[in-house]
């Protein structure tokens, strides 16, 4: 077996076994990683997000005629600038961006998109073009070059699954599934010992290393209490245990979740207004812990999908289509509108067409709060003027 096949099966490995709370390794001795750090914080909506109505064009005719099923009425839309407004579920999207903490960037996208959920979710998670594959994803890049050896919570994906773009040639990252289930038994620790098999020295050293971290996390989880209450969704536990770590220093530069449920082809006005309900309230609740932590400046909120829906309505919902809005809250972000409001005169076979590269995004993230240079892992397009 060759040593990135077996880095791969390690990184699934570490998945499905090393869980929050008790097999975190916090990163408090580690030079590179101190107290009071920017981190990120993912949150990738599956199944191709309806970006027109999340923020949606409400002064625009064209918006109510091509969308005759869809369209939210004027009213009950909140929020509203320069002819945009969040959906109605999203009354706490609106409140951050007036308070100056969430910023949206209209009309994200990349050139000739793909309307495959997985192939569209590997060009994100990767940084590359549509025609290029890669096995490694941008945060797992960054992670490998920030790091100055094995980390293995560098970065924290909350999930059920692992996530390509922490992939890197290091097993940087780590997959927790339910905080609650695993416990260390010290019994069946295994010594740190060296053998003639690298493979297995390997193995060693991770299973070492978060052992050894299992008391740190404790410490962290100590010094961070339950002060705000969250929805007890899948989503709000998630960013209710990224909280805890945030405010008790685990120092993770990297912090990923997902949200199921935007693949919106029927009854998409009930489905969709409960999926924003969802994301909106757990939202709020973190929003709301990082205030009152005194944190928000230094974490930075990354909300995406995919791609958005058709703008065209197909009678009870949207199939797949291509740009769509990003939100970037907290992080000292600017709390603007960046980008034009979409151009529904001027589509693409029936598509938006994408105005902001999603890689800008990533640019400005990597070298405005990671004080990193993306051409390292070969991201090259411009930063994003006004987001921070």
């Amino acid at each position: 077996m060759n040593r990135r096949n077996f880095l791969s099966l390690t990184g699934t490995f570490t998945g499905g076994s090393l869980l929050l709370p008790n097999f975190l390794h916090a990163f408090g001795n580690q030079p590179n990683l101190v107290v009071g750090e920017q981190c990120m914080v993912f949150i990738q909506l599956n199944g191709g997000n309806d970006g027109l109505n999340t923020f949606i064009p409400y002064e625009n005719p064209m918006y109510y005629d091509l969308r005759p099923k869809i369209a939210l009425a004027k009213d009950v839309i909140v929020g509203k600038t320069n002819g945009m407004g969040f959906h109605p579920a999203l009354k706490d999207f609106a409140a951050m961006q007036q308070n100056g903490d969430l910023s949206v960037v209209q009309n994200v996208g990349y050139p000739e998109p793909v309307r495959s959920h997985f192939r569209s979710q590997e060009i994100w998670q990767t940084g590359s073009d549509s025609n290029q594959y890669g096995t490694n994803g941008w945060l797992g890049k960054y992670l490998d070059l920030q790091c100055h050896d094995h980390e293995p919570t560098a970065g924290i994906n909350l999930d059920s699954i692992d996530n390509l773009a922490l992939k890197g040639e290091e097993p940087n990252s780590i997959t927790v599934k339910d905080p609650n289930r695993f416990k260390i038994n010290k019994d069946k620790e295994d010594a740190l010992q060296l053998s003639e098999n690298p493979q297995l020295d390997f193995v060693r050293k991770i299973a070492n290393s978060v052992t050894e971290g299992s008391a740190e996390i404790q410490k962290a989880l100590a010094k961070s209490t339950a002060e705000v209450s969250y929805p007890k969704t899948n989503l709000g536990k998630n960013l209710e245990w990224i909280a805890r770590l945030v405010k008790g220093n685990l120092n993770s530069k990297v912090y990923y979740t997902s949200q199921n449920g935007y693949d919106t082809h029927d009854n998409q006005l009930i489905l969709h207004n409960r999926n924003l309900t969802e994301l909106n309230d757990a939202l709020a609740g973190f929003y709301k812990d990082m205030k009152q932590a005194k944190l928000l400046q230094n974490v930075t909120i990354v909300v995406f999908s995919e791609f958005g829906r058709r703008v065209k309505d197909n009678g009870s919902g949207t199939d797949h289509g291509t740009a769509a809005p990003m939100f970037v809250i907290g992080g000292s972000t600017r709390g603007k509108v960046l980008g034009n409001n979409p151009n529904l005169s001027n589509l693409d076979k029936g598509d938006l067409k994408h105005e902001i590269d999603f890689r800008s995004v990533y640019v400005t993230l990597l070298q405005n709060k990671m004080d990193f240079d993306p051409k390292k892992i070969g991201i090259k397009q411009s930063v994003l003027n006004g987001l921070f």
